[in-house]
């Protein structure tokens, strides 16, 4: 597992993803602000959370206006990171009329976004937190999005189980299928995978079995029951250095209840494929 410290976005991927989703947005130019606002007038205005929320974003905020304008600022009031009630104020901008009216929809869009998968982490790492056992994502994220959704599951306090399919050995079903038995996948990603750490994924207790036989770093309990969860569990704790992922079906509903079986983690698809977005609004105060 990594990332377990918030860690910023790569400047320029942030940089180039933003200007792409301004191009989407702007095309030829903003045509209603240039009919109505001349090109002298200024601004300031607010972001305001319209619900409590987890913030996440306000780099990419800050990123989005800085494409739009060099004479936009945008002065921070919250930390990534920061739980904020209803109504409260996010971030102050000033600068051109037609420069905040142009990057508003981008940045709202992308601080929505983050701060919903932010806000949901939280929750599930706020039920999973007494029992010591740490929420994970997954890449279940949304195309070309993945880092900046990655990053909203650490402001929320998770942790990026990995970022793609070259930074980590995770040996699930299909591979198990192509190699012929879970022991002998984990064998042949021990030979060829370097130093890497080496997950394996399992479905019953008889693979469970099998997995620790040749002792990956991590097994995960795919889709098991309550009952053969706990079974499993207490089979892997016998062989101490296996780290144990509990997977599959996940919500806020049964989270305590995994919890307390005590893995180490417990990966959650829904923190990216199923947040929803939040409500913010850019509030403009002053012309």
């Amino acid at each position: 597992m990594r990332n377990t410290r918030f860690n910023p976005l790569n400047a320029a991927r942030l940089d180039h993803l933003v200007r792409a989703a301004l191009a989407e947005d702007i095309g030829g130019g903003d045509v209603t602000s240039r009919a109505l606002i001349p090109p002298s007038s200024r601004a300031r205005g607010a972001i305001v959370a319209k619900e409590s929320v987890v913030i996440a974003g306000i780099t990419v905020v800050v990123a989005v206006f800085g494409a739009v304008s060099r004479r936009v600022r945008v002065r921070r009031l919250v930390p990534e990171g920061g739980r904020v009630p209803e109504s409260t104020r996010v971030a102050v901008l000033t600068g051109p009329t037609r420069a905040l009216l142009a990057g508003e929809r981008v940045a709202l869009n992308f601080l929505a976004r983050m701060s919903g998968i932010a806000t949901l982490t939280r929750a599930f790492a706020s039920a999973a937190r007494p029992y010591g056992v740490r929420i994970l994502d997954t890449r279940k994220t949304t195309p070309l999005l993945r880092e900046l959704e990655k990053y909203a599951v650490r402001a929320g306090g998770g942790i990026n189980h990995r970022m793609g399919l070259f930074d980590a050995v995770l040996i699930k079903d299909n591979h198990v299928a192509a190699a012929g038995s879970v022991a002998r996948a984990v064998r042949l990603a021990r030979r060829g995978s370097g130093r890497r750490k080496i997950e394996v994924e399992t479905q019953s207790l008889d693979q469970v079995r099998e997995a620790i036989t040749v002792r990956p770093d991590v097994i995960m309990l795919d889709n098991l029951g309550t009952g053969p969860l706990r079974q499993a569990i207490k089979l892997i704790r016998r062989r101490r250095g296996i780290a144990i992922e509990i997977s599959g079906g996940v919500n806020l509903a049964n989270v305590t209840k995994l919890a307390r079986l005590r893995p180490d983690f417990i990966s959650v698809g829904a923190l990216t494929h199923s947040a929803p977005a939040v409500d913010f609004s850019l509030e403009i105060t002053g012309i």
